[in-house]
């Protein structure tokens, strides 16, 4: 294994483990510091994989912009006197602990079975990318052509969480 390799699986260890911990750690500014983590590792492995304009965005975008908005709106929201969230409902505990279980099972006969293709090179080669003008062209003409749709959903769905995390949030309408 040479040192690029090395690297690039340190910081997915890093970014994975710092993702779990977004999700257990029990202080929210603990957890948006894990996410501030969790960004920087990934555009560590954008620069490993040379796509230097993404690791910028990643560094600029979320990790400065939307990082920030999410520790304002976690500091402004935050109320210590409100109780801890208990189980609505008697049947949502069986049902999350089947659901992740069927995942877990579903990941691990994917990585048993070898259904993910190793190595297989993409179309987007090197001289691909050089041949439509760079990294920043090649990801405008794959952003806005083949991946338009699910870019567009993922912003609806976005603003969609960002509107019920508020509605949510807010006591009185």
């Amino acid at each position: 294994m040479d040192i690029l390799s090395a690297l690039f699986l340190l910081f997915a260890a890093v970014a994975l483990g710092a993702a779990v911990m977004v999700l257990v750690a029990r202080n929210p500014v603990h957890s948006v510091l894990f996410m501030l983590l969790t960004f920087v590792n990934v555009a560590a492995m954008f620069v490993l994989l040379g796509a230097e304009f993404l690791a910028v965005i990643q560094v600029l975008v979320y990790s400065g912009a939307i990082l920030v908005l999410f520790l304002f709106v976690v500091m402004l929201l935050q109320r210590s006197e409100r109780p801890l969230p208990t189980v609505a409902q008697p049947l949502q505990l069986p049902v999350a602990l089947f659901v992740g279980a069927a995942l877990a099972v579903e990941i691990t006969l994917v990585v048993l079975l070898a259904a993910v293709d190793q190595g297989r090179k993409g179309r987007d080669t090197v001289q691909a990318i050089q041949q439509a003008g760079g990294n920043v062209e090649a990801l405008g003409q794959q952003l806005y052509t083949t991946w338009l749709l699910p870019f567009e959903i993922a912003s609806v769905l976005l603003l969609v969480a960002t509107v019920g995390a508020l509605f949510l949030a807010k006591e009185e309408l």
